[in-house]
């Protein structure tokens, strides 16, 4: 597995790392199959959350199964204020069953306000100064969706890392991750399959690594199949031929910008429908000639668009800031007329 240096944290990370949002739909025992796998892969860097719901605490029981001293562990606290970082960062180190965490993040810090209340007296980024001279956490990071954000984290220089979404559809990220590696700061890619929206995985992975200041990938993976086909781009990286350059640029353009990265935040909807695989469907339906497929499996659904009552509380929490509604009514309007 090729591995790139983490910034100044002095990690050497895997180019491939694992993602861990989608395992909350996981069993402990496929958790169990995925760290075991992660492990023959090579790739040694793990990325979850508090707010990942029991992400942490099932990788922290398949930790125990299969040795925590094979990866470098990232978490992250959405907490801006002293305090309440202190809380979640022992609750992760029980979750996780570990003394130490390698990577302590702030976790989608949306604006200048937030970022503000984070480095401000009583602040959340004194919890984790405090943390680390403990030897709690080891290093500190930030991520974020708004490139303001970032750029501004860049500039205070007392980050080790930076988180940010890239792909071939988001790319606005590129001078942001040029500056932090002027400035010996790690980058760490998010949404590097933009939620699973292209076609081919394989090229869309290649691409972003092609860019050489990044440090490390996270695709979420929730089966083994998934650590397989990610861990082949660090294992055998390629540079995208142009016909694959060419076929990936058409998905891309094919997808647009306002599409749907399956992060899952909008949930829960009161109305029980999960929001990203009425677009998941939907894209199958429009782009990928599966009509069939994906009819039968918007049939499928306990609830899906039509039950939607526009109430508008997924809204706000997409850090996307997607018209969802406007989305699930343009869903509805093809499915409805079709079952």
């Amino acid at each position: 597995m090729e591995t790139r240096l983490l910034g100044r944290t002095g990690l050497e990370v895997s180019l491939i790392g694992f993602g861990g949002i989608p395992i909350q739909r996981c069993n402990q025992w496929e958790v169990d199959e995925i760290i075991e796998n992660l492990i023959e892969e090579g790739v040694n860097f793990i990325d979850t959350a508090r707010a990942y719901t029991n992400s942490e605490k099932m990788i922290g029981e398949a930790l125990k199964q299969w040795g925590r001293e094979h990866f470098f562990l990232a978490t992250k606290t959405p907490q801006l204020r002293y305090d309440d970082v202190i809380a979640d960062v022992k609750a992760s180190l029980c979750d996780l069953q570990t003394d130490c965490i390698d990577l302590y993040q702030f976790h989608n810090a949306k604006t200048m306000a937030a970022y503000e209340t984070i480095m401000g007296p009583g602040g959340g980024y004194d919890a984790l100064a405090d943390c680390k001279k403990q030897g709690l956490i080891k290093h500190i990071g930030i991520t974020s969706h708004s490139y303001e954000v970032l750029e501004r984290a860049l500039e205070d220089d007392r980050f080790e890392t930076i988180q940010f979404p890239y792909n071939i559809v988001e790319n606005r990220g590129a001078p942001l991750f040029e500056k932090a590696k002027l400035s010996n700061v790690g980058v760490i890619i998010m949404k590097p399959l933009a939620g699973g929206a292209f076609m081919n995985a394989d090229y869309a992975l290649r691409w972003v690594a092609e860019n050489p200041n990044i440090s490390v990938l996270i695709p979420g993976m929730d089966s083994v199949k998934q650590v397989l086909d990610n861990a082949k781009i660090g294992n055998d990286f390629v540079p995208l031929s142009e016909t694959e350059r060419q076929t990936l640029e058409a998905d891309a353009k094919a997808l647009g910008k306002t599409f749907c990265r399956r992060c899952g935040y909008c949930a829960p909807c009161p109305q029980g429908i999960d929001i990203p695989m009425q677009f998941i469907v939907e894209g199958y339906y429009r782009r990928y000639d599966l009509e069939e497929w994906a009819l039968d499996r918007y049939r499928s659904f306990a609830a899906n668009a039509s039950d939607c009552v526009s109430c508008g509380e997924c809204e706000p929490r997409c850090p996307y800031n997607l018209p969802i509604r406007e989305m699930l009514t343009k869903t509805r309007e093809l499915f409805d007329p079709l079952v």
